[in-house]
């Protein structure tokens, strides 16, 4: 496997680079307290892949942010990212 998961967190943006599956998902999962810390945008742009498990981990990531008392949005979202939210026909609250 080739392929990596990075994060860096600066003036509440959450930037994701490479790729979200499940293959190198459990670094960010285990660090979502800290990456979370202070977060209101999380940036998908440099994000090469998504499958079903980076969807979960995103929900999950808006969901803690959101109990923090603070909203958030996407930004970079794909194309790839957009049709599998549809195909699990998640609410458009979810993922804003």
């Amino acid at each position: 496997m080739s392929g990596s998961l990075r994060w860096t967190r600066e003036n509440g943006l959450l930037r994701l680079e490479g790729e979200l599956d499940q293959d190198f998902l459990v670094p960010l999962w285990d660090a979502r307290e800290e990456a979370t810390q202070q977060v209101d945008t999380i940036d998908l742009s440099a994000v090469s892949r998504v499958d079903s498990a980076g969807v979960a981990l995103l929900v999950h990531l808006i969901a803690h942010i959101r109990r923090q008392g603070r909203q958030v949005k996407l930004v970079g979202v794909s194309e790839k990212m957009n049709t599998l939210v549809q195909l699990y026909n998640l609410p458009p609250d979810l993922i804003p």
